[in-house]
């Protein structure tokens, strides 16, 4: 594989990667369609509140050009009902307003989710860099905004089109009726005129917000190497993991001589090897592995062992075993129970003889030894 091929960005991006792009406000956007979404939430709040804000139009337009004669005489009088009528607009206006603020906000986070970002509104000198800018023009994006435009105009064009040629019979008409009558049935065939052009735009956004997450999966792809230093760097450098290794084992071997005089017993090799187990009748159902090591950490098993006055039991062949076949804090394999048990009774024995008692003999070797499986 060549150089060239290698450094390609065919892979797509590390959640690591997303992360990053998302601080640095790098999340996808469609603004068609957050201008769909407006302009549906526009057309439907102009059918459900249309009637309402009429009809306060109406009151503002004669409470305004209709007044007692006493208010020609008073000079702040115009000043009172401007303030009334800008009022009145506001609380009007103030449902529709709201519908839009709300939509206008949604609609983004649906997409893209919430991203505040310093570096996003940063000014960048490659944003006026005209050979960037033809870049911009003649790329993927920039061929995909001309098609969009052009499929806009179409679309649009087509439904303004239509809307009008069915409402020609009715705009004719329309200055035959009653004044309130044919205003408020304008408002009406308006609303939904307006709701039809606006729902010809969710086929641009239908089309766009794919095209906005493939753009977005594009633009943050990765060449190979740059996953495998993003895993260098997550992973941390080959030295410092092996620091905490060291530091992890350094801990995990100082909990387990905590647990050394815990034991019952500890087999030994008698030299390489030391396993210390832990047996509790009636509360386990096989001898606990408490500690278990080799070499340096075997002799500090066995001093350990030697000052809590633990019994040290010479058994190298079931040493091996235990040490091969274990995990501390594991029970012991089914295979070494009759071998254990016999050791254990032999440890029990020695706690409770007396000095007149027989002497205790250690169990026969043949007895202890783990099987032909481990030797």
């Amino acid at each position: 594989m060549s150089e060239e091929t290698a450094q390609e960005r065919t892979e797509a991006p590390t959640p690591k990667r997303l992360e990053d792009a998302r601080k640095k406000g790098q999340v996808p956007r469609s603004r068609d369609l957050n201008t769909t979404v407006s302009l549906l939430a526009g057309g439907f709040g102009c059918l459900m509140l249309g009637p309402g804000l009429l009809a306060d139009i109406n009151t503002m337009l004669g409470s305004g050009l209709s007044f007692e004669r006493g208010i020609v005489f008073d000079a702040d009088a115009p000043q009172r009902l401007f303030y009334a009528a800008i009022t009145a607009a506001a609380m009007a206006l103030a449902p529709l307003l709201a519908l839009l603020f709300v939509c206008a906000v949604l609609a983004p986070l649906s997409l893209g989710g919430w991203s505040a970002s310093a570096d996003a509104i940063t000014p960048k000198l490659e944003r006026i860099d005209p050979l960037k800018g033809l870049q911009r023009i003649f790329s993927a994006n920039g061929l995909m905004e001309l098609a969009k435009a052009l499929l806009k105009f179409l679309l649009v064009g087509s439904v303004a089109a239509l809307c009008l040629w069915q409402l020609s019979d009715f705009l004719l008409a329309l200055g035959m009726g009653p004044l309130q009558q044919s205003v408020s049935e304008l408002g009406t065939r308006f609303a939904f005129c307006f709701l039809a052009i606006s729902s010809a735009m969710v086929v641009i956004a239908l089309v766009d917000v794919p095209f906005q997450l493939w753009s977005h999966t594009k633009k943050l792809r990765m060449t190979r190497q740059e996953i495998k230093d993003e895993m260098k760097e997550s992973e941390g450098r080959p030295e410092v993991k092996g620091h905490v290794r060291r530091l992890q084992q350094e801990a995990a071997q100082q909990r387990m001589m905590q647990d050394v005089p815990t034991a019952d017993v500890v087999i030994t090799n008698p030299t390489h090897f030391a396993v210390a187990l832990r047996y509790v009748d009636g509360e386990m159902n096989a001898p606990v592995v408490v500690a278990k090591g080799k070499d340096l950490v075997a002799a500090r098993i066995r001093e350990i062992a030697g000052e809590n006055n633990i019994t040290l039991f010479s058994a190298p062949p079931l040493a091996r075993a235990l040490y091969a076949g274990t995990e501390i804090g594991e029970e012991i394999p089914a295979e070494l129970f009759l071998a254990v048990a016999h050791v254990l009774a032999y440890v029990f024995r020695l706690r409770t003889a007396r000095p007149g008692d027989r002497k205790v003999t250690p169990p026969d070797p043949d007895l202890i030894h783990p099987g032909p499986d481990y030797d």
